[in-house]
Formats: structure tokens, C-alpha cells, sequence
């Protein structure tokens, strides 16, 4: 369940909102780092972003493979393919 955070903001002519710095503060969000987008019905969800594995997303031991995110165990998986 959603919960409101007490804060109102206007979107600019850019589409941009600020988030207050107590709400990034709170939820380690710093300058620079990426935010994911999520639509549920009628809402606009923002989320810090972690990557997930291309194959099975996973967030466990994800790791930057060809420019492709893929966990341990899907990399274990593809490595048994060459045996």
C-alpha cells in the first residue's frame, strides 16, 4: 500500500519534479544515480534503480556482462553451454 509522504510539487515545463532532500536522504538517493519509471493504474511509481538479470531477473550477484546485466547463476548456466 502506498502511503503519502505529506509533499506536494509542480512539474516544470520540462516534465521535471525536485524531490525534497529529505525523502532522498531517506531512501539513499544521490545526485546522478539512476531512477526507474513504474505505471500501476493511475500511479507513477519512482524507484531507485537495480539492475536485473537479462534472463531470469534476478537482482542476486547481478554483474555487468557485454554491456548486458546477468546474475551468477544464469552466467554458471551459459558457461555449462560451452563444456
Amino acid at each position: 500500500m502506498m502511503k503519502p509522504a505529506g509533499v506536494v510539487r509542480k512539474v516544470d515545463q520540462l516534465g521535471r519534479i525536485v524531490l525534497p532532500k529529505s525523502l532522498r536522504k531517506r531512501y539513499l538517493m544521490n545526485e546522478g544515480d539512476p531512477v526507474e519509471i513504474f505505471v500501476q493504474g493511475d500511479h507513477i511509481i519512482l524507484e531507485r534503480y537495480r539492475p536485473k538479470c537479462v534472463f531470469c531477473g534476478s537482482m542476486v550477484d547481478v554483474r555487468d556482462f557485454k554491456d548486458r546485466y546477468v546474475c551468477g547463476v544464469c552466467m554458471e548456466g551459459m558457461a555449462e553451454l560451452q563444456r
